[in-house]
């Protein structure tokens, strides 16, 4: 894990008052949380929890351009060309160019690449519910729900990036 500073640290003991009600600073703990948690448990597969989610991505609908994995995830291009080199260079997936356009490269698991993202997706959810254990079933399934409507809102809605 790379190393951390002053801004990366999980908050030690109880959160400031003044700002525990505060939206960005709780996301941005229980994400360093979170993060914590995925990283720990991706370590026996030698991946990081980008490098897992693009594995994810690829498995759920390989082939993919490598740009359209950077769009679906939320990651730039150059920083996708980055995870997509690592993961290659652990022989985790390979690229190809697309039969249906030379310019673009798809990327697809190899053999070890889809016996890692299946050991490492149940390794992920074990580190989420470690994570959401503060939580009730429903108390959970309402969090995910209800970030799901704030991060992916549908076009047109107020608070989506079309309205």
């Amino acid at each position: 894990m790379p190393a951390q500073g002053p801004d990366d640290q999980p908050p030690a003991g109880e959160p400031l008052p003044a700002l525990a009600s505060r939206l960005g600073y709780l996301l941005k703990h229980a994400q360093l949380r979170l993060a914590g948690l995925t990283a720990s448990a991706m370590a026996p597969f030698g991946i990081t929890g980008r490098e897992c989610a693009v594995l994810i991505a690829v498995d759920s609908q390989a082939p993919l351009s490598q740009q359209e994995v950077a769009r679906r995830l939320g990651v730039d291009r150059t920083t996708m060309v980055v995870l997509i080199d690592e993961l290659e260079n652990k022989g985790l997936v390979q690229r190809r160019r697309d039969p249906d356009d030379r310019r673009k490269n798809v990327v697809a698991l190899t053999e070890a690449g889809r016996a890692t993202v299946r050991k490492a997706t149940r390794a992920g959810d074990e580190a989420e519910q470690r994570f959401l254990c503060p939580l009730s079933g429903d108390e959970a399934s309402r969090l995910k729900d209800a970030l799901g409507a704030i991060a992916f809102p549908p076009p047109g809605e107020p608070g989506s990036d079309q309205d």
